[in-house]
């Protein structure tokens, strides 16, 4: 089965905010979706493992990572798929103190952030319906 959109979380605390916020939402527009684990910095050849199955497809990844987030960059990086991140801040105090590391990649990086991920969710539709024409 072909699969449309990997959600790749820095770490398991992530799941609860990728599943109810992302995941869910996404697999009701019957939009095929994986959910996967696995921290750029602590397991970077996991993360690479994950990429290698899926960017043939020409899927979807979207990042949720917070404080540190090298993982949106790192898969912007290592593969040629439209890359989302969203991260999971908790409230108004960690998203000023961590955006930061979401909107500043390198260059030749293209990863694009989105906030809000009722918008994340309707963007990775959007993109897909493009992909039909």
């Amino acid at each position: 089965m072909k699969i449309d959109v990997v959600v790749l979380c820095g770490s398991e605390a992530d799941f609860p905010f990728a599943e109810d916020k992302i995941v869910k939402p996404l697999k009701e527009k019957l939009i095929s979706v994986e959910l996967f684990a696995a921290s750029a910095h602590k397991e970077p050849s996991r993360v690479l493992e994950i990429i290698e199955k899926f960017k043939n497809e020409k899927t979807i990844f979207i990042t949720i990572a917070g404080r540190s987030n090298a993982l949106s960059g790192f898969v912007a990086a290592n593969s040629n798929c439209v890359t989302l991140a969203c991260p999971p801040f908790t409230d108004k105090l960690d998203f000023m103190i961590n955006i930061n590391s979401t909107l500043q990649m390198p260059s030749k990086t293209p990863v694009l952030t989105i906030i809000d991920p009722g918008n994340c969710v309707l963007a990775t539709e959007r993109i897909l319906n493009l992909k039909k024409h």
